[in-house]
């Protein structure tokens, strides 16, 4: 990435091996925490549906991350509150999040402590399940804007959606989103950029879609509909160097691991650990410790995923 710098000399790395150095003997970049803004939970890696290219390999059989409890979660909102951190956002994720039982206890004692929950579904058929159903609709009239369903809607086509997710995944993603809407939901949209086209012609044709099924969902407005860079651990992209922020022009505050982690059960465990990412959650060198005071420490940007998703594409989970 950076020419300017000369590869310390005895140095023959691989790439994405050294978390102080890259390939090239120079100084990797890191990043500090500047505010947990954002605490996100992995309530689980099973899935309804198996996606294509699931960056998580979330599946009807992948339970490498099991269920988080009401009193996992828990555990580290007390924290937030005993250490006064000042999170204001609480967002799930999976696998599909409404496939773990305790989902509805555990956005209602998230959103009662007065935090903000930010949810990524697929909006399918975990959703749609009527004991799901009321307790969504019970926690939307509550709670009002201040929980926010983040729909998977990989293309405003039924045809490259069910590509990626398979048969019928379209209809049923879009009755959840109907559902939702009935209820005055504060809805987001999760899309992709992997299909060729470019942004304006993608922002158009989701008003088409939304325009269409009378949902309102301002397609132009990149909070409102996130298109996301697309992470493939297969391609070869450039490590980052303390140089390349000045470089790219980037600011490393504005990395996602500069104001969030992630909370993670692995099957056999026993108990959560938090990680630096909520894209990384298997690699055990981003895996921080079992309290958000332990996963305070810097995080060296040593993934490709690091380079690619979040400083190249400019990619963040958080709302």
């Amino acid at each position: 990435m950076n020419d300017q710098l000369q590869p310390l000399a005895g140095k023959a790395l691989a790439s994405f091996t050294d978390p102080s150095l890259t390939a090239k003997g120079e100084e990797r970049a890191h990043v500090s925490l500047t505010k947990l803004d954002t605490l996100w939970f992995n309530t689980g890696t099973l899935c309804n549906i198996e996606c294509a290219s699931c960056y998580i390999e979330s599946s009807p059989k992948n339970d490498r991350l099991v269920y988080l409890t009401e009193a996992d979660v828990a555990f580290y909102l007390d924290e937030i509150e005993r250490d006064g951190l000042g999170t204001r956002e609480i967002g799930f994720t999976g696998g599909e999040p409404f496939m773990n039982p305790a989902m509805i206890a555990i956005l209602e004692d998230t959103l009662g402590r007065g935090f903000d929950a930010l949810i990524l579904t697929n909006a399918m058929q975990p959703l749609l399940r009527p004991v799901v159903k009321k307790g969504v609709e019970e926690l939307v009239a509550k709670y009002g804007a201040r929980l926010t369903f983040r729909v998977s809607l990989d293309h405003y086509s039924a045809d490259l959606h069910n590509e990626e997710r398979g048969p019928g995944a379209f209809a049923k993603a879009m009755e959840g989103l109907t559902f939702l809407s009935s209820l005055g939901a504060q809805i987001t949209i999760a899309g992709r950029t992997c299909w060729g086209e470019d942004e304006i012609s993608s922002r158009a044709g989701y008003a088409a879609l939304f325009d269409d099924q009378s949902l309102s969902i301002d397609a132009d407005d990149p909070h409102a509909v996130t298109l996301f860079p697309e992470m493939d651990e297969n391609v070869d992209v450039p490590e980052i160097t303390t140089a390349c922020w000045s470089i790219l022009n980037v600011d490393p505050n504005d990395m996602m691991c500069a104001t969030s982690r992630m909370v993670v059960k692995h099957k056999g465990t026993g108990a959560p650990t938090v990680v630096a990412c909520t894209l990384l959650p298997y690699d055990p060198q981003f895996d921080l410790g079992a309290t958000l005071a332990d996963a305070s420490k810097d995080v060296a940007l040593n993934h490709r995923h690091c380079a690619k998703f979040c400083v190249l594409g400019g990619g963040s989970c958080s709302a």
